[in-house]
């Protein structure tokens, strides 16, 4: 009777210690990587450095990574974005080679080289050679009300987490190829955060009163690019220009000659 009460007890020992193992597994898996498992710079900050690159499905549409039910157009806005989808082949301006603006060019199918310092965070895009870069030292901007395709880019540290605020877009770009569009009034808030060492979860929350009802947000991974030491080129206008036979194409093209 002592012999069977011993192992019973000593299974249910077992059994709560397994338990127990399984509910820390779960909750470390609920809080994501141990802070010191990320890579970090010398600061103490996460080291975002490298080559980058989405799967390139939200530059079809967006919809799909948009949180909490479709875009909230204003009513009659959503006309513009049909119209936009209608017209998308000549309309879209990343077809005129135009700037893609943020966030559209984070989740373009091209890569995309992250370069960290104390005062800036620079990117640098293998499309047409783009580049933003974000400052870190001051939230202000040095040309306020001055428009441009890729817009104003300042970024603070909130934990773990660069939040990047982005302003000064104009009215031109695109989020996407479906002909969704946002107004010049448009505030865009990224969130980069390592949820280990070869991914980034990116978040953008979209603000724009001119067309939509209320700010929404997108979220995606961003995953490491192993297999290359550098972002190559894709000058989008020359590539255009080769496709079309605008000129002589040359043995080593991305167009072969039919």
């Amino acid at each position: 009777m002592a012999l069977g009460s011993l192992r019973s007890g000593r299974y249910l020992l077992a059994a709560a210690v397994l338990l127990m193992a399984l509910c820390v597994s779960f909750l470390a898996v609920q809080r994501g990587p141990a802070a010191g498992a990320l890579p970090r710079l010398p600061d103490g900050k996460p080291d975002l450095q490298g080559i980058w690159q989405s799967d390139g499905k939200a530059a079809a549409d967006v919809q799909p990574f948009v949180e909490g039910g479709p875009i909230p157009y204003k009513p009659g806005a959503d006309a513009k974005k049909r119209e936009n989808f209608t017209n998308r082949a000549k309309a879209d301006p990343l077809n005129s080679c135009f700037m893609p603006g943020v966030p559209r060019i984070m989740y373009l199918e091209y890569p995309y080289q992250i370069f960290q310092t104390k005062d800036h965070i620079a990117i640098t895009y293998e499309w047409s050679s783009v580049f933003r870069l974000i400052y870190t030292t001051t939230r202000a901007s040095p040309h306020p009300g001055v428009d441009s395709w890729m817009g104003d880019s300042r970024g603070h540290w909130e934990g773990d987490t660069l939040v990047v605020e982005v302003i000064g877009s104009n009215d031109r770009s695109w989020l996407d190829q479906a002909g969704n569009y946002h107004s010049d009034k448009m505030r865009v808030t990224e969130r980069y955060t390592l949820a280990d060492a070869d991914t980034i979860r990116y978040e953008a929350t979209i603000t724009d009163p001119e067309i939509f009802t209320r700010p929404w947000k997108i979220s995606m991974p961003l995953k490491r690019v192993k297999n290359k030491s550098r972002v190559l080129e894709y000058q989008c206008q020359a590539e255009k220009e080769e496709k079309s036979g605008d000129f002589e194409r040359e043995p080593r093209t991305w167009y072969p000659k039919k």
